[in-house]
């Protein structure tokens, strides 16, 4: 395995479980453009705007493989969408949807990927409190690049902007919160039992 990696600072999820190296790098990074490709025709009907599933595999993406290889990922997806590849919301695609009214969020994706991933790196989203907190913070990222782009492009006000891409999506944004909230806390707890599960009968073997 390569000890170059793009992976930089703590372990992240798959650095735990992979290891690094740069064809792991690489491999994380289209299975991140692929996982949020899925996710965004994943449909939740929640009052008053439908969720879908983009933003918790953006959020998981970037804990889990990191803030560069997040990063890439998200832009590989806005590129590939960009593109013609029917891998945004709803099966959709082109450059309308970068340069229209959702194209701010698109962009916001790349941003809070790299943000949640360099706390990751940083080991600072390993429990239940510290995982809410980067979601949360990370989520807000979306918004503060996606609603200005969207006003500007769309020649909104504050309050129509707010009206528009904000107010309608607080409650998907609490629920999507909270799911990877809970996948990153569980999937720590469970590297940490696997890891003491593989200590013990490495003390096992040696006794």
């Amino acid at each position: 395995m390569s000890r170059y990696s793009l992976s930089l600072g703590q372990p992240t999820l798959a650095d735990r479980l992979l290891g690094r190296g740069l064809a792991i790098d690489a491999v994380l990074i289209l299975a991140g453009v692929a996982l949020t490709a899925i996710a965004a025709q994943v449909t939740v009907p929640i009052w008053p705007i439908p969720v879908t599933g983009q933003t918790v595999a953006v959020l998981v993406v970037g804990l889990a493989t990191g803030a560069l290889r997040g990063a890439i990922s998200m832009t590989m997806y806005a590129l590939l969408g960009a593109a013609g590849l029917p891998i945004f919301s709803n099966s959709s695609s082109g450059i309308d949807w970068i340069s229209g009214r959702t194209g701010g969020f698109i962009i916001g994706f790349i941003a809070a990927a790299a943000f949640a991933g360099w706390m990751a790196q940083r080991g600072l989203d390993r429990t239940m409190l510290r995982s809410l907190a980067v979601a949360t913070t990370a989520t807000a990222v979306i918004y503060l690049v996606g609603l200005p782009l969207m006003a500007v492009t769309q020649s909104l006000s504050v309050e129509e902007t707010l009206q528009i891409g904000f107010y309608p999506l607080l409650i998907g944004a609490v629920v999507k919160i909270a799911v990877v909230t809970v996948i990153n806390t569980a999937s720590w707890a469970a590297i940490r039992r696997m890891e003491d599960r593989d200590a013990a009968r490495g003390v096992g073997i040696l006794q």
